[in-house]
């Protein structure tokens, strides 16, 4: 079996991020039902020294899309990182789906032979495989993993089939044609 680039990173991206969507919908039920501003949950974290719960929805939100746009030099959307309510989150997210759903197989061909640079690691580089499987994927996760718990720390009442979202499960012995 040959899994292919697109499948382990813009496929689960998508999946992962409309999982947080529900995540953060749910939320403002909670919000809405127990009378607390969306705000404050917003501005929640785990440890002082970490990012809030609306950092880390942009900051998931721009590793899938610069994983993406650096692996296939298919321009990402700029986001000015200005959300200032609840349902400006869900749009960030609604935007990066809809970027990630234009990007296909073919576009990341060669995502192998591209030098992955960042600008706080001057003189170092990452070639594609490596910054996929070593920082891409790890970092998006990171993030998504930490808004998760930022919201079940809060009472928020997620599991793991939350987390995890759609599973392509099958019968013992059927096969299934996958997306």
């Amino acid at each position: 079996m040959n899994v292919q680039v697109h499948e382990v990173s813009v496929e689960q991206f998508i999946l992962t991020l409309s999982n947080l969507k529900q995540f953060l919908l749910k939320a403002e039920g909670v919000a809405r039902a127990r009378k607390f501003d969306m705000k404050v949950l917003l501005e929640t974290r785990l440890f002082p020294d970490m990012f809030p719960l609306s950092k880390q929805i942009q900051t998931a939100c721009d590793a899938a899309k610069f994983c993406g746009s650096r692996l296939t030099d298919v321009k990402a959307p700029v986001f000015d990182d200005k959300e200032a309510n609840f349902h400006d989150y869900i749009v960030r997210i609604e935007k990066t789906i809809e970027y990630l759903k234009s990007l296909d197989h073919e576009d990341f061909l060669k995502f192998e032979e591209k030098k992955i640079r960042f600008p706080w690691n001057p003189g170092q580089e990452l070639d594609g495989k490596s910054y996929l499987v070593q920082f891409a994927i790890p970092n998006f996760y990171f993030h998504i993993t930490t808004a998760y718990n930022i919201l079940r720390s809060s009472g928020i009442e997620l599991g793991k089939a939350d987390f995890l979202g759609q599973i392509n499960w099958q019968r013992e012995g059927e096969l299934t044609d996958h997306p």
